[in-house]
């Protein structure tokens, strides 16, 4: 494998890492969990649960494709520094929404969380602009993705403020 393919795979790796690390913390408890989930009255617009899955791996993947490019034509670490750390802000806001939610059930804190994670998701969205057009647009979907889950997460905690957990 040549370099330059062992970094954009390790740039799509990244987000897949974090994402199955926060499923393996929340899926202990995880049929539980998703017992849980049923329960809860949702928003009438919400997805059904397999789409989730596909989504999430689609949107991991570009994320990763497009931060590899802002590294490749930003000059790496140090020529991109300010876009690659809102990335990994933004990465860290995915990977802490999990158990937020799941495992913990906190709605409410979810919720404010998400909508950080919609914001810092903007700002590298548009932080990637200047450095690779096309890292930028790859992000459309998510920011799209992550508006919908907004609104699904503060439906649910709607809906859902007489359920303690």
């Amino acid at each position: 494998m040549s370099v330059e393919w062992a970094r954009i795979f390790g740039a799509v790796a990244l987000p897949f890492t974090g994402g199955f690390v926060g499923a393996r913390i929340t899926g202990k408890k995880g049929s539980e969990n998703m017992k849980w989930y049923d329960q809860l009255k949702k928003v009438p617009w919400n997805p059904p649960k397999w789409v989730f899955g596909p989504m999430w791996t689609y949107l991991y993947g570009t994320m990763g494709y497009a931060s590899y490019l802002v590294w490749r034509d930003g000059g790496g670490f140090d020529g991109a520094m300010v876009p690659l750390g809102m990335y990994g802000a933004s990465l860290a806001l995915n990977w802490i929404w999990t158990p937020l939610f799941f495992q913990y059930h906190l709605k409410g804190l979810a919720a404010i969380e998400i909508l950080m994670y919609l914001g810092v998701t903007g700002v590298t969205t548009y932080l990637f602009w200047p450095i690779n057009q096309t890292a930028s647009k790859l992000l459309f979907p998510l920011l799209g993705w992550i508006s919908l889950a907004s609104t699904l997460n503060i439906g649910v905690w709607i809906l859902n403020k007489d359920k303690q957990s």
